[in-house]
C-alpha cells in the first residue's frame, strides 16, 4: 500500500510538471526584450526604423539599411532572446561595405505588438519579405536566420523567391532541441511551436549556407549537420571551431557569410 501511495504521488508530481510546462512553454521558448530602441540610439544611424502591418493585424518594427549600388539585401531574423538593439554592432559591421539590411523585430519584441508564436513569427517574416520584395528583386534578397530565426528563415525560404539562405546555428526542429534539454518530458508531443525545419528545407532550391560553432551548448553542432544533410544542393557547411552559440562573429562568421554572398 505504501508503495502504491508513492507511485501515485510520483505520477501526480510528474503530471503537474507536464501541465506547468505545457501551459508555460512559450515563456520558456521566447525571451524578448520589449524595449523599443531607435537604431541611431543603438549605434546604427544608417538604419531607418519602420512599422509594418502583418496579415493578422499586428504591427512589427523593421530596421532598413538601403544597399549601395546593386549590392544584395539581407533579410535578417534574430534568435529567441533580446531585441534588434542587442545586434546593432553586428548590423553596423555587416553593412559597412554597402550590403543592405532589413532586420525584423518579431511580435512581442522591441516595439512590435502581439505575443510570439510560430505562426505569428512566420506571418511577421512574410510582412518583412513583402516590404523587401517591393523594393528589391528576388535575385538580390538573401535571407539570414540566427538560432530560432533559422526556423523562421527556413519557413519563409520554402515559400518565397529569394537568392540565398544563410542559417546560423540551426536546428532540425525546435522540438528536437527542447527534447534534448527536457529529456524527461514528452516534448515532441507537448510542443506547440516546433519549427520543423527538417520538413521544410527540402523545398528550398537556392544556395544554402549553414554555419555552426563546434562548441555550441544551446543548439548542439550535430543538429546543424543533420539539417545540412537534408538540404538540397548547392549547399555549404562551415564549422566554426571553438565557436559557441552567440559569439560566432569572433570565429569568422561574417567573413564566411560575405564570401557566400559575393563569392558565388
Amino acid at each position: 500500500m505504501a508503495l502504491l501511495k508513492w507511485l501515485l504521488l510520483i505520477v501526480a508530481i510528474y503530471g503537474g510538471a507536464l501541465t506547468l510546462v505545457y501551459i508555460g512553454q512559450r515563456s520558456l521558448q521566447y525571451h524578448p526584450d520589449k524595449t523599443r530602441t531607435p537604431p541611431a540610439m543603438a549605434g546604427l544611424p544608417s538604419a531607418e526604423e519602420l512599422e509594418l502591418k502583418t496579415s493578422d493585424g499586428e504591427t512589427v518594427v523593421v530596421w532598413h539599411v538601403p544597399p549601395r549600388g546593386d549590392k544584395p539585401v539581407v533579410l535578417y531574423f534574430h534568435g529567441n532572446g533580446g531585441s534588434l538593439a542587442w545586434r546593432a554592432d553586428r548590423f553596423k559591421s555587416f553593412t559597412a561595405d554597402g550590403t543592405g539590411l532589413v532586420a525584423l523585430s518579431y511580435r512581442g519584441y522591441g516595439g512590435s505588438t502581439g505575443s510570439p508564436t510560430e505562426a505569428g513569427l512566420i506571418a511577421d517574416a512574410q510582412a518583412a519579405y513583402a516590404f523587401t520584395a517591393a523594393r528589391y528583386p528576388a535575385e538580390r534578397i538573401a535571407v539570414w536566420g540566427e538560432s530560432l530565426g533559422t526556423g523562421v528563415a527556413t519557413a519563409l525560404a520554402a515559400s518565397q523567391r529569394i537568392s540565398r539562405l544563410i542559417l546560423e546555428s540551426p536546428f532540425t526542429s525546435a522540438a528536437d532541441v527542447g527534447a534534448k534539454v527536457y529529456w524527461f518530458l514528452p516534448v515532441q508531443l507537448l510542443m506547440k511551436d516546433a519549427f520543423r525545419s527538417d520538413e521544410r528545407i527540402g523545398k528550398i532550391t537556392v544556395p544554402v549556407l549553414i554555419l555552426h560553432g563546434s562548441a555550441d551548448t544551446v543548439v548542439p553542432f550535430g543538429f546543424g549537420r543533420k539539417l545540412f544533410a537534408l538540404a538540397n544542393e548547392p549547399k555549404r557547411f562551415v564549422r566554426l571551431e571553438g565557436g559557441g552559440h552567440s559569439n560566432l562573429d569572433q570565429f569568422g562568421a561574417q567573413n564566411a557569410i560575405r564570401a557566400f554572398l559575393y563569392g558565388g
